[in-house]
Formats: structure tokens, sequence, C-alpha cells
């Protein structure tokens, strides 16, 4: 580490130990648990699928499942790491007011965070389209192996996507089951591209932002590109009102310009260090 980034890693460290500080996470903070991100460096090029190709019809949706499958089966297997681990003790200790995500992962969840918005979603839930019914993914899993034996096998070698799916184009076997309430179209209980966030959500990450001037609080980005605006309106909204923002991410993201700092690094090592020093 250089002297400027040291004495930069430093200033930061010393800001979010001083306050409360709410904190903005994206795919950047999962990579150490062997989930690929979107945009840092060596991430693949990706095209994912929209909310308008998923309802045009059964051949969309037959080749997101397919992927999906086998990303699940996966990504399944993935535990939370030590910048998760911190951040719940960091939510423990009353130190953040709120964990707003932006991940679809649920490694917060099972790190221990309590105060949180999974902004985007639970990959690890299911929701009916028809009749709204919401289920788990486990089970979905289950009957997906028990309709498609042996697809997992063929596939093994597909390469993993961060959306919790695979590079994969032969899914035209692919079994798709129905609701079992209604017999609707069943979709990952996520917000695709073309999706709006719920608007309660937005409501109470846009509460515990506003709240920071009131208490000299902080914003913390770990992870996160900030290239939708879903993250980046959070981070406009506390620098227009004076808060102070921290980003720490591998590479540029759109919100540089708003930070009091910004530190081109992992999260892991950050927010261990930042967890280690509250009181």
């Amino acid at each position: 580490m250089s002297l400027v980034s040291a004495s930069v890693h430093g200033e930061a460290r010393a800001l979010l130990a001083e306050r409360p500080f709410v904190a903005l996470t994206g795919a950047g903070l999962s990579t150490d648990s062997g989930i690929p991100d979107y945009r840092g460096p060596g991430s693949p090029v990706r095209q994912p699928m929209t909310y308008q190709e998923f309802v045009a019809g059964p051949e969309a949706r037959q080749r997101y499942w397919a992927r999906s499958h086998l990303g699940w089966g996966r990504m399944k297997q993935a535990a939370p790491n030590a910048g998760h681990h911190a951040l719940a003790r960091l939510d423990a200790a009353g130190r953040m007011p709120l964990l707003i995500t932006q991940n679809v992962d649920g490694l917060h969840e099972r790190a221990g965070a309590e105060r949180l918005v999974a902004l985007h979603g639970r990959i690890a839930d299911v929701r009916c389209l028809d009749c709204r019914d919401q289920s788990s993914r486990a089970v979905l899993h289950t009957r997906l192996e028990s309709l498609n034996p042996g697809f997992a096998g063929r596939h093994a070698a597909a390469v993993m996507r961060p959306d919790g799916d695979v590079e994969l184009d032969d899914t035209g076997d692919f079994v798709v089951p129905d609701c079992l309430a209604c017999g609707g179209v069943l979709k990952p209980d996520v917000v695709f591209f073309g999706e709006n966030v719920p608007p309660a959500r937005v409501a109470r990450c846009y509460e515990a932002v506003d709240a920071l001037p009131e208490t000299e609080g902080a914003l913390l980005v770990a992870g996160s590109s900030l290239a939708v605006m879903s993250g980046l309106r959070f981070v406009k909204r506390a620098a227009k009102a004076g808060t102070p923002v921290v980003i720490v991410n591998r590479g540029s993201t759109r919100g540089d310009e708003y930070a009091t700092y910004k530190l081109d690094a992992g999260c892991s090592e950050f927010l261990a260090d930042v967890a280690g020093r509250q009181s």
C-alpha cells in the first residue's frame, strides 16, 4: 500500500469509527465468497435477461430457468466472507443504522445482519406472477432436479455469472414447472432489469440516509460501481445533504465525484479493519 493510499485508508477508517453510517453494498463485496461481480477487473461480459424478455414467452423463461438452476446450485454453496461478517458485527454493535444491499445472494443475512434492506430482493425466494404466492427457491430447485435429471451433470463446466446463473446456450430441453398454487408463471423474487425497486424499500433507504446529517453520520459504499441509479441515488442524496461519502471499490464508480474518500481496493480487509476498531 502506498503512503497516499495508506493515508486515505486511515482517514476513511477514522471517519467511520467516529460516527454511525449507512452502508450500501454491491457485487464486489461477494467476490471473496466466489461469486463473480459485474464490472470489476476481469468480470465477464454479461447480457442479463430483462423483465420484458422474461414475460414475453415460455422460451425465454426456459432459457432463464435452465441457466439459473445451474447457477443456484453453485451460489447456495457460497459462504459469507470477512466483509459480510464485519458488517454484521457493526450492525450488532449499533454503529450501522441500516445496511442496504444491491446483492441478491443472501450472504448478509447468513452472516447475521438484521437491519437490512435487500434492495433488489433475494434469489432464495420465488414469486408467482399470477397469484403472487411466495415460495422457497430450495423447494423449486428440488422440483427442477426431478424434472431435469442429469442436466446439471451434463453442464458442469458452464461458467458462473454474477446474476446467479451460468453461460449456457443448450437449454431447449429444459423443463420448467408452474406454480403449485395456481399453475401460473414462476419468477425469482428479485428485481430484473426493466423493473422498478418496490417504493417501500426505496423510502426506507432514503429515510435512513436523510437521518444521517442530524447525527453527523456517513454513507459507506462497499463493492459497487454505482452503475445503476438504484444505488447511485442514495450517494447523490447523501452528498447533497453534506453527508460524508466513503467509497471502497476496485475500479472507478459513477459516484466518485461525490466521494469524500475513494479507496480503489477490495472490501473485506477494509471492513474488517473498521469493525475491529469499533468500540
